[in-house]
């Protein structure tokens, strides 16, 4: 039974495999030429010898991301996508438009651990952790259905990628190989919630990446309470890995903050968060949070928000505020995919009969 996934594999791995079954190292460059076109039907690699086809369908598998919904935005034209996986769950994906190019927001897990109370993702638990085949599936099947390149990537859908760790940097290598999506590490972002090791993993591999640390609050009060996370690794601690990862690659972190109304919006929270990343070499991402339903938060005013990057900028933090895209397809990770997930339930929950009735 064909259990190795063949997409997850780098170059060099799939040239070992087949040069140790006695097989030339080009066949993988024409492996992988194939895989990049979109073929996953091994009989259909026509240049590849005939036994060499059949052992691949012995060994391998190939891991699919179909379209199972697509709403694209009538006013700034940002696409979300719910795509299945092999076993039927499904992760979302945002493709948005910038001046520099298309970037595409991935997702790592289905699902998530980390339960943030502002995060719709978490609410449905956690599942799985995705394989590097099905993260470079979202970009392939991006680009396929909109005629696109993807220029730049954000590690920021469903699912904390540092939690998914050898994947990620699985699919983090595999992007610089020629052939394929082929987006260089400047143009990658990974956002974290504040996995402490993984950030010190991470730091080792000297991948000259965008870190951007999901901060959302300016104390370990009011973290807590929207992060659990923090109370495994409270904000001295974090910042402190963040402080050791500037020093090591010489590359600046981005802080995202979600400004909630009433929760973490006032001046006195943007001096004290400014207190705290003084002397840093970062940026601090301010975020109107998005409404979820289930959720009780509400995104601060323009005005609060405003104020409050005024007292960063005015104690040397460098900040901007995210431009909101595709505000009227629910852009934010995890709606999606909560929506077809109720829809479903509701569904198997109606009576057999009247489920008969409903079908075409």
């Amino acid at each position: 039974m064909a259990t190795i996934d063949l997409r997850s594999l780098p170059q060099e791995e799939l040239t070992a495999q087949l040069q140790s079954n006695g097989y030339p190292a080009f066949r993988a460059k024409q492996i992988r030429e194939w895989l990049d076109r979109g073929v996953t039907d091994f009989d259909k690699m026509t240049n590849l010898p005939k036994d060499l086809r059949q052992k691949l369908a012995e060994i391998y598998t190939v891991p699919g991301v179909t379209i199972l919904r697509k709403l694209v935005s009538a006013i700034d034209g940002t696409v979300k996508y719910l795509f299945q996986l092999d076993d039927g769950e499904t992760v979302e994906s945002v493709l948005m438009q910038y001046k520099h190019g298309w970037s595409q927001c991935l997702s790592t897990q289905v699902g998530c651990k980390m339960g943030c109370t502002f995060c719709a993702t978490g609410m449905g638990g956690f599942i799985r952790n995705l394989s590097a085949a099905e993260m470079i599936g979202q970009i392939e099947a991006a680009q396929q259905d909109t005629g696109i390149r993807v220029s730049s990537i954000v590690l920021m859908g469903m699912g904390e990628p540092l939690d998914n760790y050898e994947q990620v940097v699985r699919f983090l290598r595999m992007l610089g190989e020629e052939g394929g999506v082929h987006i260089g590490m400047r143009h990658i972002s990974l956002s974290t919630c504040g996995v402490v090791p993984g950030i010190y993993r991470l730091m080792e591999e000297q991948i000259p990446l965008t870190l951007s640390i999901s901060l959302h609050a300016p104390n370990d009060e009011i973290r807590s309470r929207s992060m659990p996370i923090n109370r495994r690794w409270p904000m001295k601690e974090l910042l402190c890995a963040c402080r050791d990862y500037i020093d090591a690659t010489g590359r600046r972190i981005s802080f995202e903050y979600a400004m909630i109304d009433g929760v973490n919006d006032s001046d006195a929270h943007a001096a004290e968060l400014a207190d705290r990343l003084h002397g840093m070499l970062c940026h601090v991402n301010l975020i109107p949070v998005n409404a979820v339903e289930g959720k009780a938060q509400r995104r601060s005013s323009r005005e609060r928000i405003q104020s409050f990057m005024n007292v960063l900028e005015k104690k040397g933090i460098n900040a901007t505020v995210r431009r909101t895209l595709g505000a009227d397809i629910n852009a934010s990770c995890g709606q999606l995919r909560r929506q077809q997930n109720q829809q479903e339930h509701t569904e198997n929950s109606r009576p057999l009969e009247d489920r008969k009735e409903a079908l075409p």
